[in-house]
Order: C-alpha cells, then sequence, then structure tokens
C-alpha cells in the first residue's frame, strides 16, 4: 500500500463521525469473502477482474485450499470521506468463535445470504450474534446469478422468491426482537412488585385491575420500524458478487425517474411491492397480484438483468450486447468482448453498469452507525459483568459511560480499548523488521546470516482490538483488568498507572510496544490512534491470553466475557514423536491456547496433554497449527477421546422385545450387587457398607433425577459454584459478598427446584441437600436422609443475607458433624468417575439413609463427652434417639452461642488434639473410601446406563441424493427429526441427532457418497441417554427368539463402554476366539 493512501487513512481515522466498523456475517460459502475482495478492489489493493478468484483474505494457505475462512481477518478501505474498518468472519460453525471476536468490536454488519439455500442454521446463529452485541445489520442477497443459471427462474418467480427469503430472514430478527420485548417487560415488572414491597407506589399508581387485563406484553407500544430489512429503507442490496454486479432500489430509482419522469422519491416506495406501471395512464397503481400484472420490481429492474444474462451468456447475440451497451453507456476492453468464457464479458459490463462495492459500499456509509452513534443499553451491557448491573457499579465506573458515548479524542479522555483476540504474525511480516532487512541485509550481507535465522523462530502476538476512547499512542502504559477485577476495590487502592502497582487483585500494568493498521495479509506502523477504530496492538503477549479489557482508568470494569456458540467437545490427545521434544510442545500448545479463541489445552491426571476444539475441521487445523508454526515438530495425535456420562434410569417396564416384565425378572436382572460381610443389599436397592475397622457404617441409595432438573443444574453451574464458595468461606469464618443479583438468582434456583422435585419421595428435598458433585458444581445431588442428623442447607447462606444474626448462624455451623466433609468428599470421588467406564456420572441423586459412628469403648470418658458435643455420635447410640438428638443439638447450639459450661469447655480444651487427630487420620480416609464405594454400589443396583453427547445436524440436499444422505445417518446411529421442502427450489433441509462418537468421518462421507451435492453442519447440542443396558443378556424365551442365545447382534451402549475402558487401561470383558475349531492339518489327513 502506498504512503499517499496511507496518510489519508490516518487523516480520515481522526473524523469518528465518518468512520465504519462493519464485520460480514454469512453461512459457509454464500459469498463473503468474494464480496470482501470487491471491496478491497476498489480501493485499487487488488485487480477488479482476480475479485472473487484471489480472496484476498483468506490468506492461510490450508484457508486457499480448503475454499473457506478459518479466521477473522481485517482491512481498512476508504469511501469518499469515509473510513471503512472491515472485518471479514468465518460462516463454518467450527470457528463460530472467531465471529464473536469479530462481532464484539464492531458498531454494524453485513449479513448474506445466498439466494437459493435463503436462511441457512449459521444465518440464524450469526444473525443472533450480532443481536446480543446490539450492532445493526444490513442484508446483502447475493448469488442471484444461480436463479437465472442453475434454477432458470422466470424474473417473475424470482421475485416471488426473493420476497420469501426477506420474510425468512425478517422471521428471525423478529422472534429475537419479541423475546427481548417479552424479558424487558418481565423485568420491569419484577422492578415494579420489589418497588410495591418496598412501599415506592402509590396504589393509584398501579391499580390491580390493569395489571389483570394487560394482555398486550409490549409488543404494540415496542419501536420496530427500523428493525426488519426492506428494500424501501435502503438497507437490502441485490448482487452476484462473483459476476461483479450489485444494486439497490435506490440506484434503480434515480435511472428511471429521469426516463420515465416520475419522482424519484415515489419510485423509490413503489419499486418494491405489489405495484404495478398503468402504461395508458402512465400511472403507478396497487394491486399487481390481484390483477395478475407484473410488479414495478420485476419489469424495471430484473427483466433487464435477465435479458442481459439471456442475450451475453446463453444466446450469444453479438448484436443485441451492442445495443445494450450502447444504451448503459459501457465500454468494453476487445480482448473482453472475444473472451472464449461469457461470463468474463458479463462481468465486464455489469461491473461498470452496476458495481456492487458502490451499491454496498454506500448502503454500509448511509445506514450504519459510526462509532459516536453507540447506543447506552450497549454501553451498560458492556459493562454489566457477570451478576453486576450497571446501577451496582462505583459511581466514577458509571461517568466512563459518558466517554463511551462521546467517543472522544481529547488528551483528557480515558482511554479505553477491548481486545477481542491475540494472533499470530512471523517476525518478518511486521513492518519494522520489513524496512532493516530491506536496508541493512544489502549493506551487510554474509556476517548478518545467524539473525535471520533467529528472527524466523520468533513469532509475535498482535492483539485484534478496538479504540471506545481516548487516544492510543505508541509505548503507553495502560491497565489490563481481569475478568475478576472489581473496580470499587481498584479506586481504593490505584489512582494512576505507574510502574511499580500496589498488588490489586485481577489488575496488571503492560506497555502497548507498537500499533498497526490492519491491511488483511498486511500491517502498517502507526504511532496513535484515536477513538473509535479498530487496530493491532504489540507487545502484549506477556499480560493477554485470549480477550482483555485495557484503560488508564481503574474504574473501568472488564467487558462482558464474549459469547461463543460453539462448545469445545472433541478432544485429543498429543505427544512428541520423539520424547526430548517435549518441551517443544509445550510451548508450541501455550501458544497455541493464547492464539487461538476457541481452543483449550488441558494437562489431565494421566499426564496427557489434551487439546479440546469445536470440531473435526478445527481440530485437523489446530494439529496443522502445532506442527507447521507453534510447536515445530513432528507430534502424534490419538483418536478422539469421546465424552460420555453414566446415569441411572426408573426400572424398565418392558423388555427388549416389548413383553411385560414380572417383578421377580426385575430384581434378578438388576440387583448385580455381589455382597459381603461389610456390604449389604436390601430389595429396595438401599447398599450399606461397614469401613475396614468397623467404626462407622454407610446406608446409601441411588435415585435417578428428572430430567429437568438435571438440565437445570447443568445450566446453573456458575451460580452453584458460587454456593459453594459462599458456603465454603462461611465454614472458614469469612463473608463472601455477593450482589443482590446473584441472590436473587440462586432464590430463583432454589424456588424453580423445589418446584421440579415434586412427589412424596422428594417431599424437602430441596432443604436436605448436602452438596451437588462431581467438582461441587456439577449435576448430581447427595441428599442427606439421616434421621436425627439436621445439618445445614446448602442454602443457609442465602437465611444469613435475608438478615439472621450472626450468633444464630454459628450456632447453625456447629450443628455439622466431625467427618461431614469426609462424606463429601467420598460422594465427589464417586460422581467423578462412575463404575461402568470411569466417565463422570449425570442426573444421579445419592440419598444418605443411615451414618452410624461407633468408636471403640477404650476411648476416654473425655473423648465421648466431646464427640457428643460435636455431634459425631449418632442416635442409634442412645435407647430414646429422639431424646439424644434433642441433648446433642441443645448442647451443641450452647456450645456455638458461647454459654457452654465449664465442664464441656474443660474437655473440649483437653480431646483438642486428639479429635484433630481422629478428623484427619487414617479413619476419615477410610470413610470417604466407604462412602464412594457405597455410591457406586448404590449406583450399579439401580438400571444403569450411558449417555452419549448429542450433535444436531442440519442437511441440505437434493431429492437424487436423499436415500444416500438416510443411508450415511441409519450407519452412523443418527435419528432423523424433519425433512422439510425449501420452498420454490428442488433443495430439502434434513433436521436430524447424531452421537459425536459417531461424527468423525461424517462430512467427508456425505459429500463422497452425494457427489459433493450435501455438506452438513454439526453443531453440539445435548447428552442423551442410550436406551440398550450394556450389561444386558436375553433372559426371556422371546429374547431368545429373537437375539439368539450368544445375543451377538451389536450393542452400541456394550460398544461404547468398552472403548472407552480400553482407551483407559481398565479390565475389558471380551472373548478373544468365539467358535475355534480345531484346525486340521495335512499330516493328521492321512
Amino acid at each position: 500500500m502506498g504512503h499517499t493512501s496511507l496518510d489519508k487513512i490516518k487523516a480520515l481515522q481522526k473524523n469518528p463521525a465518518n468512520v465504519r466498523n462493519l464485520c460480514i456475517l454469512a453461512h459457509v460459502d454464500h459469498g463473503k469473502t468474494t464480496l470482501a475482495d470487491s471491496l478491497v478492489a476498489s480501493n485499487g489493493i487488488i485487480s477488479s477482474r482476480l475479485a472473487g478468484k484471489l480472496r484476498y483474505l483468506d490468506s492461510r494457505e490450508d484457508e486457499q485450499i480448503r475454499g473457506i475462512t478459518m479466521k477473522s481477518s481485517a482491512i481498512s478501505l476508504h469511501y469518499k470521506d469515509y473510513l471503512i474498518n472491515l472485518i471479514d468472519s468465518p460462516g463454518h460453525v467450527d470457528f463460530s468463535s472467531e465471529v464473536s471476536t469479530a462481532v464484539r468490536l464492531c458498531d454494524g454488519a453485513i449479513v448474506i445470504v445466498d439466494a437459493v439455500e435463503g436462511v441457512c442454521p449459521q444465518t440464524q446463529a450469526v444473525l443472533r450474534q450480532a443481536w446480543l452485541e446490539n450492532i445493526r445489520p444490513v442484508l446483502v442477497i447475493n448469488k442471484i446469478d444461480r436463479l437465472i443459471m442453475e434454477l432458470k427462474l422466470t424474473s417473475q418467480e424470482a421475485y416471488t422468491h426473493l420476497q420469501k427469503i426477506l420474510e425468512q430472514v425478517n422471521a428471525v430478527t423478529g422472534s429475537l426482537f419479541t423475546s427481548k420485548v417479552l424479558e424487558d417487560r418481565a423485568v420491569k415488572e419484577e422492578r415494579a412488585e420489589e418497588d410495591k414491597e418496598e412501599g415506592d407506589i402509590k396504589p393509584a399508581e398501579c391499580p390491580g385491575s390493569e395489571q389483570v387485563y394487560d394482555w398486550s406484553a409490549g409488543l404494540e407500544d415496542s419501536d420496530d420500524s427500523q428493525l426488519y430489512f426492506s428494500p424501501d429503507q435502503g438497507n437490502v442490496v441485490f448482487a452476484s458478487a462473483i459476476d461483479g454486479w450489485g444494486f439497490s432500489i435506490q440506484q434503480f430509482a434515480q435511472i428511471h425517474s429521469q426516463r420515465m419522469g416520475i419522482r424519484a422519491e415515489v419510485l423509490l416506495k413503489t419499486l418494491w411491492g405489489d405495484f404495478y406501471l398503468n402504461a395508458k395512464a402512465k400511472k403507478i397503481m396497487k394491486g399487481a397480484h390481484a390483477k395478475g400484472k407484473k410488479p414495478l420490481f420485476v419489469q424495471l429492474v430484473l427483466d433487464n438483468i435477465w435479458s442481459l444474462y439471456d442475450a451475453v451468456v446463453t444466446r450469444r447475440d453479438k448484436e443485441k450486447i451492442e445495443k445494450m451497451m450502447m444504451s448503459l453507456g459501457v465500454k468494453v476492453m476487445t480482448r473482453d468482448s472475444r473472451h472464449s468464457d461469457p461470463k468474463v464479458l458479463l462481468s465486464a459490463i455489469c461491473s461498470q453498469w452496476l458495481p456492487v462495492s458502490q451499491a454496498v459500499l454506500f448502503m454500509v456509509c448511509d445506514k450504519l452507525p459510526s462509532p459516536l452513534d453507540m447506543t447506552s443499553e450497549r454501553i451498560e451491557r458492556l459493562m454489566s459483568v457477570g451478576a453486576r448491573r450497571f446501577h451496582s457499579l462505583p459511581l466514577q465506573t458509571q461517568e466512563l459511560k459518558t466517554a463511551f458515548m462521546q467517543c472522544s479524542s481529547d488528551d483528557t479522555a480515558p482511554v479505553i480499548v477491548f481486545v477481542s483476540k491475540m494472533f499470530m504474525v512471523d517476525a518478518k511480516a511486521l513492518p519494522q523488521n520489513k524496512q532493516s532487512e530491506g536496508v541493512s541485509g544489502q549493506m551487510q550481507g554474509l556476517p548478518l546470516k545467524a539473525k535471520p535465522e533467529e528472527e524466523e523462530e520468533k513469532e509475535t502476538f498482535v492483539a485484534f482490538a478496538r479504540v471506545y476512547s481516548g487516544v492510543v499512542r505508541r509505548g503507553q502504559k495502560v491497565f489490563v483488568m481481569g475478568p475478576k477485577y472489581d473496580p470499587a476495590q481498584g479506586l481504593r487502592m490505584v489512582r494512576i498507572v505507574s510502574a511499580c502497582l500496589p498488588p490489586v487483585p485481577h489488575l496488571a500494568c503492560c506497555t502497548m510496544d507498537s500499533l498497526y493498521l490492519l491491511m488483511g495479509r498486511e500491517l502498517e506502523e502507526l504511532e496513535e490512534v484515536p477513538s473509535g477504530n479498530v487496530l493491532g496492538i504489540g507487545g502484549l503477549e506477556e499480560c493477554v491470553l485470549k480477550s482483555a479489557t485495557l484503560s488508564t482508568s481503574p474504574a473501568l470494569p472488564p467487558f462482558i466475557p464474549l459469547n461463543f456458540e460453539a462448545t469445545p467437545i472433541v478432544r485429543v490427545a498429543i505427544e512428541p514423536k520423539h520424547p526430548s521434544e517435549m518441551p517443544k510442545l509445550v510451548r508450541g500448545m501455550r501458544l497455541l491456547n493464547q492464539a487461538d479463541p476457541c481452543a483449550e489445552v488441558l494437562i489431565q491426571e494421566t499426564g496427557e496433554h489434551v487439546l479440546v476444539t469445536a470440531g473435526e475441521v478445527h481440530l485437523q487445523r489446530c494439529l496443522d497449527d502445532l506442527r507447521e508454526r507453534f510447536a515445530k515438530i513432528e507430534i502424534s495425535a490419538s483418536k478422539p477421546i469421546i465424552p460420555f456420562r453414566e446415569t441411572v434410569i426408573r426400572p424398565p417396564k418392558v423388555d427388549m422385545v416389548n413383553e411385560d416384565l414380572g417383578k421377580q425378572q426385575k430384581v434378578a436382572v438388576i440387583h448385580q450387587v455381589k455382597e459381603s460381610d461389610t456390604l449389604h443389599l436390601d430389595p429396595s436397592g438401599l447398599v450399606t457398607l461397614t469401613t475396614p475397622n468397623r467404626q462407622a457404617t454407610v446406608g446409601v441409595r441411588a435415585i435417578p433425577l428428572p430430567e429437568e432438573v438435571t438440565l437445570l443444574l447443568e445450566g446453573s453451574a456458575d451460580l452453584i459454584r458460587t454456593l459453594e464458595q459462599a458456603g465454603q468461606a462461611q465454614r472458614e469464618g469469612r463473608t463472601l459478598d455477593m450482589s443482590t443479583w446473584t441472590l436473587d438468582a440462586l432464590m430463583v434456583l432454589k424456588s424453580r427446584l423445589e418446584v421440579l422435585l415434586q412427589g412424596r419421595k422428594w417431599r424437602n428435598a430441596v432443604d436436605r441437600i448436602w452438596a451437588f458433585g462431581p467438582r461441587r458444581y456439577g449435576p448430581n445431588i447427595l441428599l442427606n436422609s439421616v434421621e436425627g442428623y439436621q445439618r445445614p442447607s446448602v442454602w443457609h447462606c442465602l437465611e444469613r443475607e435475608k438478615g439472621e444474626k450472626e450468633g444464630g448462624a454459628k450456632a447453625e455451623a456447629s450443628a455439622i458433624r466431625d467427618f461431614d466433609n469426609s462424606v463429601v468428599s467420598g460422594f465427589q470421588l464417586a460422581t467423578l468417575s462412575g463404575p461402568m467406564c470411569e466417565e463422570p456420572l449425570m442426573g444421579v441423586c445419592f440419598s444418605v439413609e443411615r451414618w452410624d459412628m461407633n468408636f471403640p469403648t477404650q476411648r476416654t470418658h473425655l473423648d465421648s463427652v466431646t464427640e457428643k458435643d460435636s455431634n459425631s455420635l449418632d442416635a442409634s447410640v442412645s435407647e430414646s434417639p429422639g431424646e439424644a438428638v434433642g441433648q446433642q443439638g441443645a448442647s451443641g447450639k450452647a456450645g456455638g452461642a458461647g454459654e457452654t459450661p465449664s465442664q464441656a469447655e474443660g474437655a473440649m480444651a483437653g480431646a483438642s488434639h486428639g479429635r484433630l487427630v481422629d478428623c484427619y487420620g487414617p479413619f476419615s480416609g477410610q470413610l470417604i473410601a466407604a462412602v464412594k464405594e457405597a455410591c457406586r454400589h448404590a449406583f450399579q443396583a439401580k438400571p444403569q446406563r450411558l449417555m452419549a453427547a448429542m450433535y444436531t445436524c442440519e442437511i441440505m440436499a437434493t431429492a437424487e441424493v436423499l436415500g444416500r444422505v438416510y443411508g450415511v445417518l441409519g450407519k452412523r446411529e443418527g435419528r432423523v427429526l424433519q425433512e422439510e421442502m425449501k420452498e420454490g427450489t428442488e433443495m430439502f433441509i434434513i433436521k436430524a441427532v447424531l452421537p459425536v462418537a459417531e461424527s468423525f468421518g461424517f462430512a467427508d462421507e456425505i459429500r463422497k457418497r452425494t457427489s459433493g451435492l450435501a455438506s452438513p453442519q454439526l453443531v453440539f447440542s445435548h447428552w442423551e441417554v442410550i436406551s440398550s443396558d450394556p450389561s444386558w443378556v436375553p433372559t426371556t424365551e422371546e429374547e431368545y427368539l429373537h437375539f439368539g442365545e450368544k445375543a451377538d447382534s451389536a450393542n452400541q451402549a456394550l460398544k461404547y463402554m468398552n472403548g472407552v475402558r480400553r482407551r483407559k487401561g481398565l479390565y475389558v470383558e471380551e472373548k478373544i476366539v468365539e467358535h475355534g475349531e480345531k484346525q486340521r492339518t495335512l499330516s493328521k489327513n492321512k
């Protein structure tokens, strides 16, 4: 890029009113990068002939080979007096995290929809992402040439088809808008109720009658005029990026107003819609469809394009082409007109008549907001991280909202920058290194040979960022706000940015070494960047991992985390080919973790280095990057590690051939736990286990949780983690400050659990929850059903926050038994690795119904008093259980409240040493092991099942290949949910679910079997119980007849279970030789 244009861009950056930050969003293969090429070509960066072929913003080799975009990349363009910071983003579902990084930095988006395929799954996903980030979209309906050349539609049919596509896009936007309005209304009602409780609202202001009859839901009052896409509003462009043409209705309104003598404003309102031209009266009239007339859009717009394609591509009529060129005032080079490919001539004519770049850039500058137009709603949402709401933030923090709104570039304005991702650049590609190579490399020649090799190995991270306020200067020092940074705490401790910071939690200080203008494959060095612009920042790799908030003001809270659509689910274990290269692999994986927004790197308990990615294509890209860029060594990757979950279900009522099961047989099939002298199994499923030293006995029962409860617990993991932290802090005598929002959310969670856990067996279950697991926040529950043990509930921190006295809280805390934590630890271990194949449990409730502690008689009387005071003895020791429990509770509470009798105090002091040893000694370990084993045996006493991770799969295919698609799905255990034909096309949309375990190679197989006519999109959806029992064997006569004596038809659950056990090195029960016969040798046959 020339220095003149760089100076021009620097000048344009200083006027935020004329800056447009936008990204291109679409489904895969809808033409994002081709359209970006046309826009780049308009600035003379690439030749207009290469637009659509070069794919300039796809700078990676694998992007060019696969033909899909894998990363978001930015380029700055100028159009008239506007600076356009354009970000091209991927459309493949595996790289939807890159879309999130692009959307956060933008104020607007160009949404592209294929005219043939219409709205696809990823189109809906990107519209949702744009909506969540409060950015305004405009629409480009691309590939209209396919309607002419492939579908052979007439101009009238094409018009109907385009109307349907617009309806589909607007339906998606409308549903997002409706859900937001209803959500806002719910919040308002909640606040009104709170105010009413506090007595702020007078009865006259909200009479009860209005509340009862208000059915409007607030939708009628909401302004949605600017929400929908409509050509007459100027936010829709019709285009064929590959042929280089595109137009908005305004262009044709201007052309025809001069020819027909009708005002452009009138044409603009009537060109799209049910209007037609009455030739006799020379008037535009309504009701084209009813009267069987050609709509104005067809007559004045589409017919011209259809006739051009007909003359140039279909008939190749030279005379007609020349006439058309004369009337359009277009001149074409001789080599284009004589070219053997008619598309070359077509694009030469169209790119002069209706250049796509002019239509799109005009729409972008006219309809998309500038950084100055940022809404207050978006700013408040960005600053309200986690449980904190904007109005609860410190006053200085709330004042920063004006800095966002003004987008000022004054020296006094605080610098606010958000880094959405880190990307790696070869050190040689940096502008400062290019210049030095050009001068010193030529002058000094050979002696500097060693230096380039060092530089070649050195990679540099550049931060992909946007300035929201202030001016960013090279060498400037800024704060880096961690995701848990609290501005209230920071303001108390820090005032200015300095090299030596006081130790503020989650706050660091760093220097921005270099600033870059992002120009696709190139970087240009800058000294300063004013507010409202997108830029690259060098020198942040030590301070920023993936994304971060930077500011010169400690009052700024960190921005809310990026919203990722795809969940990383595909895991592989990685090791170097040569063990000596392990340090290089570790460094390479650290770099990969920083460079990829979605990839995760873990080291498991086994010592394996595991890479977690969003899908198969993403995995392949990460492995290639490790080999070629980050580690630069040969690596070997395991087969994908498929995650499973283990669960229990209610006893089935029918067998494998749908015959009713008798009670005796059901018991025989289910209860497969072997009893011993320390283990006893009750017919009802209660497992009683005694520790090896016979000092404790635990009784546990496993109960399947309702599906809704499991989903609720899985979705509320962060809340449960906060609850656990509050409980831990309270036990340690600390206080954990929780916001009102968190407390409200926890109360809602508790009430929803109470609603879902109904029935006799779940009576008071929510208040009896002992712990969640695994890792203390998983979708399994430990329930306290021990008679006479009134331990505090996990929700007791909520009650304390509500205003209970501290004394009461302490008294409650003292009611916890000595070895309470050992029981919880045993439960955590049991839920972390189940008995089937050591995978985590899901949707299981373990109810502890018995917990007896029998200490040896030779212990001193002093010790027994201590045990009684701390509720370590069970009620069963006493002859009158109720009385004993009452005494224990009373003495415990007395101790907690500080009113313990002197005798008990002496006992406590004398036995403190013994108790400490006992609590954390061998007995504690035995109890943990006993609880773990009891839970595992209780799990096995119920009908156990595996749960598989499931993808939702959307496939677009034609009728000819539909059978083959079904064949591949059936072979891979897929299940078709829905099949519908897309109106106006021959395409079918198939919605199915597919186990993740069966998904590897699925996309390639579909493409091979259908000759590339169908391609699937896989998105992680949910966990699903595999219906077959892995330990099933035929037991009834019907099952013997149906499955045979050996039942050797494939048991899917058993196959998965054995696969996991084999990978983990566990025992697998399988026959090595089946139906072996004695070998007959030649010598024996003689």
